[in-house]
């Protein structure tokens, strides 16, 4: 499990420093030469869907996305469990269909191509949806974690 979890962190990191790079370049290439990297836009938004996705995926299982803690701190020990537990579900029950959706766009975008190098979208569609799948699996897990009273063994958010 560690090594998907350190797998899952590692893409949404390659992904957003592609990004980055990416837009630092092209905005350098335009100020100094007056030329842009061909379909720059487009990718740019399927790396940041693609960051997003796989990111969205390891702060679902860490339970580290940002959050307001101040009912959580004011409960105890079992209070703050079955709060974690029911804020995964209900995660969980988002992220299924959004996961399930994603697919079908990968299913429907047919010969979709960026506008300039002409390159086709699927391949990009498929490594979000794989990161939604990763989101869906990793917030099941942690149900199951939090459910079997284990997800302090993995749980970052809160402390140790």
């Amino acid at each position: 499990m560690n090594r998907f979890l350190q797998a899952s962190e590692n893409i949404a990191a390659v992904f957003l420093l592609a990004i980055a790079l990416l837009v630092t370049t092209n905005v350098t290439l335009r100020y100094l030469f007056s030329i842009q990297i061909p379909d720059w836009f487009d990718f740019s938004r399927q790396l940041q869907a693609i960051a997003l996705f796989w990111g969205i995926a390891i702060a679902t299982y860490r339970g580290g996305h940002i959050c307001v803690d101040v009912l959580w701190e004011a409960l105890g020990p079992p209070s703050r469990r079955q709060l974690d537990l029911l804020a995964t579900v209900i995660t969980l029950l988002f992220l299924i269909p959004m996961g399930w959706m994603i697919w079908v766009k990968v299913a429907t975008t047919g010969t979709q191509l960026t506008s300039d190098l002409r390159l086709p979208l699927v391949p990009f569609y498929a490594l979000s949806a794989l990161g939604a799948t990763a989101a869906v699996i990793l917030a099941a897990t942690r149900v199951w974690e939090l459910w079997r009273g284990r997800a302090g063994e993995t749980d970052t958010a809160h402390g140790p």
